[in-house]
């Protein structure tokens, strides 16, 4: 039997065919693995929503706030518009009187020089000029003088109207950006909801159901063991923690009662009913009805009265969330409050644990 022969080592031609062969293969693993995308966790969608709901609220607070700058700027140029429209009336007054006496001088010796320069010229510039020439006479120079005021008021009134204008109009701009700046996020947080099944929805919002009942079992527990150490210390019993919380009285049962009668309405941004509320839209109102006017926005709201330490809570006091302010609500005893809380979802009752407590105010 012969030797065996050794396999002889492929050629480099081969060798290149093989090579290339394995990169191709390695391509399209490789491509294959860049294109799967790991399909994120209901946890990670909840929480990006959640998040993208959150820089909604507080784009739509700025907005509040551009909104009423608008109009309290659009009311300023009405008024001077107005101004603008009874000073001219008022030139256009003095100037017919002049007219009267250059056609009276007219047909006696002639227009007098100072009222012919004061017709053709700039009142602002005349009575200097006139004075100068002495070409007037008492009774012209007081009518003059009118003119040159209501000359000098006219043109300041002009100027304010124009820089006031020009104030709203990039309001205008801010405010437009500010709504683009919102529904982009709203569409974006609702984007991510429609890529879930109707299932996986379904798990989303029974878990943010879970939550407000963690929240609220919490806060209870929380009121009880307080109240418990309080009645300890002065030797009392524990009270019954399902007792109903004491009615409101005034002014804050008129504020309580409206913002009940708002339960289950939608969440709408902008919004300060009779349909829909945003959080600081919602306070508004129930204190209009109780014959107060807070603030537009929240944060401005935050200086609508004196603020109370969270143990001094009363029914109708505001209670404020977050960092920078852009949540509130109304405080209706018990540890909870109401509030209207973001897009797709209605006013409700929830307790004042559930968010980041910031502090309370009691307006006047």
């Amino acid at each position: 039997m012969g030797k065996r022969r050794k396999p002889s080592p492929p050629s480099r031609a081969r060798m290149a065919v093989l090579t290339t062969a394995m990169a191709a293969g390695g391509a399209v693993l490789a491509s294959g693995t860049a294109h799967a995308e790991p399909t994120p966790s209901l946890a990670s969608v909840k929480e990006q929503v959640d998040q993208l709901n959150e820089q909604a609220e507080q784009a739509i607070e700025k907005h509040n706030g551009f909104q009423e700058k608008q109009q309290k700027l659009q009311a300023e140029a009405n008024q001077i518009q107005e101004k603008v429209a009874r000073g001219q009336e008022a030139m256009n007054e003095l100037r017919t009187r002049l007219g009267a006496v250059a056609a009276d001088q007219y047909r006696t010796n002639g227009i007098d020089p100072s009222v012919q320069l004061m017709l053709d010229s700039d009142p602002s510039a005349y009575l200097e000029r006139a004075a100068v020439q002495n070409q007037v006479s008492d009774s012209q120079a007081n009518l003059l003088k009118q003119a040159q005021d209501e000359q000098r008021k006219l043109d300041q009134d002009r100027a304010e109207a124009t820089a006031t204008l020009a104030a709203l109009d990039s309001v205008g701009t801010q405010l437009a950006e500010q709504k683009k700046d919102i529904q982009g996020k709203l569409a974006e947080a609702q984007a991510m909801l429609n890529k879930l099944s109707a299932e996986d929805r379904a798990k989303i919002n029974a878990q943010q159901s879970a939550e407000k009942a963690k929240a609220e079992a919490q806060q209870a527990a929380s009121a009880a063991a307080s109240e418990a150490k309080d009645r300890a210390s002065r030797g009392a019993e524990r009270p019954d923690m399902n007792a109903p919380v004491p009615a409101a009285s005034g002014r804050a049962a008129a504020i309580i009662a409206f913002a009940q009668a708002q339960l289950g309405k939608p969440y709408g941004w902008g919004a300060t009913g009779p349909n829909s509320f945003d959080c600081s839209g919602l306070t508004g109102a129930a204190y209009r009805a109780g014959g107060v006017k807070l603030s537009r926005m929240s944060q401005d709201q935050w200086n609508d009265g004196p603020h109370v330490d969270r143990a001094n809570l009363q029914p109708g006091d505001l209670v404020f969330f977050y960092n920078d302010i852009h949540h509130v609500g109304l405080y209706i005893g018990g540890g909870k409050m109401i509030h209207s809380p973001r897009t797709g979802k209605n006013v409700e009752v929830l307790p004042i644990s559930a968010m980041p407590y910031m502090g309370a105010v009691r307006p006047a």
